[in-house]
């Protein structure tokens, strides 16, 4: 059974260059399917990571209670001083509670190459300390901005993205120009926002208070502590929430939406691609008609005619997901765009191509080959020996 299956097999796949046409159908719808499916999921995937690789699990985010999110938050700087009193927070270089008050503002910038529809962009108020909770941020460009001055540092990712933030440039922001001085970098959702002096911030946007507090703690542990004295104290009404996990949670809309995005798209190409592999392996066992008679005459069974057919299909489609996986690879991987955020404002990221989307992707062009594949083989395997050698 094995050596007629090997046998027809061989056969078939060497007749794949005079119908080159047909099978390249198959080729291309599954590269096609797959090219979709791994660069959609790219996209959450790059744009999930960069938010979920923000912050650290002994730093702690304190906003106005039932907020969600930076924007919607707010208090005043009563609030502020009670909260860094809180217990479980660790010192800062200088002896204080490491706490920074922070300040989240909107601002507008046109991406490069466009200079009609501008695109809201983060402009975080930061406190010295800000940067002490943030190890991983590096300026790369210039410098830090001097507190008390009209000047901005710039994410990279915005300064790629958009125009007019390079070191030297000048932004027109509330009614007063502001310079930039420096570019950072951090590899995470901070690389899409322009930071400044949090009382040059507050002044400027005519805020008093804070839209959230970023608190270091002693341990992740000490954030319990933390939210259960939040929790007692009647002059306050926020919540303390763990940074990463703060992040994390901003992406879950979206990639839920790309992943039904994505598996909607893939079910419609995909079922495109099972009737090209219909037609096309059908066409397949026709043009063959009379040889797979002949062989079934001089002893070969149905079975490996059944198995032989199956072969091709799935070869085609696996040929078709790699080369779908492929294109997706070097067409997607690592492409920097930018896109809304929970902030509505504008978060930086890069597709990211890995090895699960690429299996995934073949998984489908295999299960695609299979289904495409299985009747057409069934049918030739059942077809009357008698009856097929006579077709012309």
């Amino acid at each position: 059974m094995f050596s007629q299956t090997l046998a027809i097999s061989l056969l078939n796949l060497k007749s794949i260059p005079q119908r080159w046409a047909p099978s390249l159908v198959i080729v291309i719808g599954l590269a096609g399917v797959v090219a979709v499916f791994v660069a959609l999921l790219a996209m959450a995937q790059g744009f999930a990571s960069t938010l979920a690789e923000t912050g650290r699990t002994d730093n702690a985010l304190v906003l106005r209670g039932g907020s969600g999110a930076e924007l919607n938050s707010g208090f005043g700087r009563d609030a502020g001083d009670l909260i860094r009193l809180g217990p479980g927070i660790r010192q800062g270089a200088d002896g204080a509670p490491l706490v920074s008050g922070e300040l989240i503002a909107i601002t507008e910038l046109f991406k490069k190459g466009e200079q009609r529809n501008g695109a809201n962009v983060t402009l975080r108020g930061v406190e010295p300390s800000g940067f002490e909770l943030r190890p991983q941020l590096k300026i790369i460009e210039g410098r830090r901005f001097t507190p008390g001055l009209n000047e901005i540092i710039a994410g990279v990712g915005v300064a790629r993205q958009f125009d007019g933030v390079g070191v030297g440039d000048e932004l027109r922001l509330r009614g007063s120009q502001w310079t930039v001085v420096g570019v950072f970098e951090s590899g995470d959702a901070n690389d899409s926002e322009l930071w400044t002096d949090i009382g040059t911030a507050q002044s400027a946007f005519n805020r008093s208070g804070y839209s959230s507090m970023r608190v270091g703690l002693i341990s992740p542990q000490a954030l319990a502590e933390l939210s259960a004295a939040f929790d007692a104290d009647p002059r306050l009404t926020v919540e303390a929430l763990e940074e990463r996990a703060y992040y994390s949670g901003q992406t879950r809309q979206f990639r839920s939406m790309i992943g039904a995005l994505a598996g909607i798209v893939t079910l419609i190409m995909g079922l495109g691609a099972i009737f090209a592999a219909l037609n096309t392996m059908y066409a397949a066992v026709a043009a063959r008609t009379r040889e797979i008679a002949t062989l079934r005459a001089i002893g070969f069974s149905g079975f490996p005619v059944l198995v032989s057919v199956m072969i091709e299909a799935i070869i085609l489609a696996l040929i078709g997901g790699l080369i779908g996986a492929l294109l997706a690879w070097l067409l997607f991987n690592n492409l920097t765009v930018s896109t809304l955020g929970q902030n509505f404002t504008q978060v930086v990221f890069a597709f990211k191509v890995n090895g699960a989307l690429v299996l995934g992707g073949l998984v489908i062009a295999l299960v695609i080959g299979l289904v495409g594949g299985l009747l057409p083989a069934i049918s030739a395997a059942r077809l009357p020996v008698t009856t097929a050698l006579r077709t012309q």
